[in-house]
């Protein structure tokens, strides 16, 4: 092991649009090095060939434009065909979790960091959550979830009901968790809430 004491890692869940990437911008600005699934997942698909191919063999070309895969046209696919969708989890999730572990490994002896944090909509759902120290799960109203949804994503609140179907339920995630944050007001208020729960992780 690197040194004494081992970089604790920590894991950010919740909802669709619950603000799981709004808190994980404030952990940054507090010296937390921070790691994104969905990021990943957009790496991997653009630039790891051996994940494209598997990828394209399971959905067809119909998911390439300009010989790109889109994540649209993957994600129109998949939320309707549970077993599509579980394939394509198959393909993609332990090569995310890899990718996780291996930029831990870089930075887990740099002094910078206090705490390496990582970003995970389907943690639960994934049966990951024993790879994490503390799983903190971010709530907020589901109309106010839904509304964000439809506002940053331009999608559809059809398409929202689709992406909440394939999760656990916010609730179920909160009681599974180590921490909660309230994401319903501003975000100044969050941010006192991450500040706080970093105090808490540091002092554990």
């Amino acid at each position: 092991m690197g040194g004494v004491l081992e970089l604790k890692k920590i894991a950010i869940t919740g909802g669709v649009s619950s603000g799981k990437s709004s808190v994980c911008r404030l952990l940054a600005k507090h010296g937390v090095y921070v790691v994104d699934a969905d990021k990943i997942v957009h790496d991997l698909l653009s630039s790891d060939s051996q994940i494209r191919e598997k990828v394209i063999n399971l959905l067809g070309s119909s998911i390439l434009i300009d010989g790109q895969i889109d994540r649209k046209r993957v994600a129109e696919k998949v939320f309707s065909q549970s077993e599509t969708l579980k394939s394509l989890e198959l393909i993609l999730h332990p090569a995310v979790f890899h990718e996780m572990e291996l930029q831990y490994q870089k930075i887990k002896d740099n002094p910078k960091y206090t705490l390496f944090a990582a970003e995970i909509p389907l943690l639960y759902e994934t049966e990951n959550a024993k790879l994490f120290d503390s799983v903190v799960v971010v709530l907020a109203d589901q109309e106010v979830c839904r509304k964000r949804f439809m506002e940053n994503n331009k999608g559809s609140g059809q398409s929202f009901d689709q992406r909440m179907q394939r999760q656990m339920n916010p609730a179920q995630k909160a009681a599974k968790a180590h921490f909660m944050l309230i994401n319903d007001e501003n975000i100044e208020d969050l941010e006192k809430q991450v500040i706080q729960l970093l105090t808490k992780i540091r002092s554990n």
